[in-house]
């Protein structure tokens, strides 16, 4: 491996690792989330272990695992859904990155069969929700096969009543989808408390999910709550 790969590598733990207490902050996820980042050319991948607290996750917390679930590097063995991961990347190549979450305000919507429906603008690019039938963990292959199969080539899929498996092209799209998803649940929850809320036309999630869907505006995202983290623990490695 050469040095670059070397900087690489040691740089997408630092993502991850951020980008699990970015979420953590934001209630996304909890003591049992995931997030991965796939090895390119490589049937391995990066994640966080399986007693990592992701409230004060470092990127020691961060393994190398193989598809089949082999540690490689690191000293502590992955979650038990890795398969989740696994499998999504054995079946979508434009994939790098995933992550399996237990949000709140969305996971209210898949303990009651009601869809996630796109109400606000940034919901726009999640795409397709798709729905998991099976309450369960995910730990085993042929569930974690299930899975994948049901995401389809979609980029969000909804777990009935335990939670969000989000999968996207890098972790910067991967954190922020997680985000927009919780973010649209709880408007959408609110505003039925108040009537039925305007959901976005076919057109209107075209037009809006292109114009959103830009590297810029991504990282306007993930800057945010960087920028939260870095306020909370400024001496944090």
């Amino acid at each position: 491996m050469d040095n670059y790969q070397t900087e690489k590598y040691q740089t997408e733990k630092q993502l991850l690792a951020d980008a699990i207490l970015m979420l953590e902050r934001a209630e996304v996820i909890d003591f049992n989330g995931h997030f991965s980042w796939r090895i390119p050319g490589r049937d391995q991948m990066l994640i966080n272990s399986g007693k990592s607290v992701r409230s004060a996750l470092t990127a020691r917390d961060i393994v190398t695992i193989d598809f089949d679930g082999n540690l490689v590097e690191g000293d502590a063995v992955p979650p038990m859904e890795f398969h989740i991961h696994a499998e999504i990347y054995r079946r979508r190549a434009d994939v790098s990155s995933v992550v399996h979450s237990h949000p709140l305000w969305s996971t209210l919507f898949s303990m009651t069969g009601r869809a996630v429906e796109p109400v606000i603008m940034q919901a726009a690019v999640l795409g397709e929700i798709r729905r998991f039938g099976k309450t369960a963990s995910i730990n085993r292959k042929p569930l974690g096969e299930e899975l994948a199969e049901a995401l389809g080539p979609h980029r969000v899929i909804m777990l009935k009543s335990h939670g969000a498996v989000v999968a996207a092209e890098g972790i910067l799209e991967t954190f922020v989808l997680a985000f927009y998803l919780e973010e649209n649940a709880q408007r959408q929850y609110l505003a039925s408390q108040l009537g039925e809320p305007m959901v976005l036309s076919a057109e209107q999630v075209e037009t809006i999910g292109r114009n959103l869907w830009k590297p810029n505006l991504l990282q306007k995202v993930w800057d945010y709550h960087a920028g939260k983290l870095s306020r909370e623990s400024p001496a944090s490695p």
